[in-house]
């Protein structure tokens, strides 16, 4: 009984001590999702929860309202950077999420504070938009506003931020290093960049001889039907199909043809 009772007393302290990291984000109609601050004035949610030109506004643990902009967005990992003045409030203690196992006890936070807490069921998650590698799957409940909030190891450190925004099928966490990656483009910055290549695509179906020839299962690839002439890809990539295989090729055509088509910069 003494040690459940330190395993309970432990997750207590770490909801305490986490919550003054934390931030309800005022960024749609009614209900707010979840923020932390990463570092110093910079202040992570989930991207899908900030709408585009809309105020936004957090409410800290202890009542406090600050005002805040956004610095920098990623919609693939689905996450969004605000910049706020936030005085009284520490950075995050952020763990190294490659010390993360399988079947770890973890906790999803939201704002309030309210807590949820579960095991990481798998590591290198990632299909269609996002890496592998990028995603935490666990096994626990998500409840509406969690979004945006810290996934925390027992002593209360964060490897991640939670979102529903990242699966439909599973409860994820975008891995602490994925993120701080971001912030640290914006410190250097001021932005997040985005990948951009100047070309022009459109997905063509692979005929099933050619697959068989090529020794590939997916039914579609991509071919470039413009370049930009002052583009990164600029150099005589017209009318080539791409049906390399790996992880993001093939059955992700509209990831491809959206990292290919725009300029760096945020989407606003």
């Amino acid at each position: 009984m003494t040690t459940v009772m330190d395993l309970s007393n432990a997750l207590a302290g770490a909801v305490e001590r986490v919550s003054g990291w934390m931030f309800a984000v005022h960024g749609r109609p009614r209900l707010p999702s979840t923020g932390v601050q990463w570092r110093t004035g910079l202040v992570v949610t989930a991207n899908h929860t900030v709408e585009h030109d809309r105020e936004v506004t957090l409410t800290g643990h202890d009542g406090r309202s600050f005002a805040a902009s956004v610095a920098g967005r990623d919609p693939s990992l689905d996450i969004a950077v605000l910049r706020a003045v936030v005085d009284g409030v520490s950075a995050a203690d952020v763990a190294d999420d490659g010390d993360v196992r399988v079947g770890h006890l973890v906790m999803a936070l939201g704002a309030g504070p309210r807590a949820s807490a579960g095991i990481v069921s798998a590591l290198d998650v990632g299909r269609g938009r996002h890496a592998a590698g990028d995603l935490i799957a666990v096994d626990l409940t998500l409840y509406p506003g969690f979004s945006g909030g810290p996934l925390v190891d027992v002593r209360g450190r964060v490897i991640g931020i939670t979102t529903s925004g990242a699966s439909r099928h599973l409860q994820c966490a975008i891995r602490a290093t994925a993120v701080t990656r971001l912030v640290e483009h914006v410190i250097r910055g001021g932005r997040i960049p985005r990948a951009y290549l100047g070309v022009g695509t459109q997905p063509v179906e692979l005929p099933h001889p050619l697959r068989e020839r090529l020794g590939r299962a997916q039914q579609t690839a991509i071919i470039v039907v413009h370049v930009k002439s002052d583009s990164p890809a600029a150099g005589g990539s017209r009318g080539r199909a791409s049906a390399r295989s790996g992880r993001r090729s093939g059955h992700d055509d509209h990831s491809a043809r959206r990292r290919a088509a725009g300029p760096s910069g945020d989407r606003r």
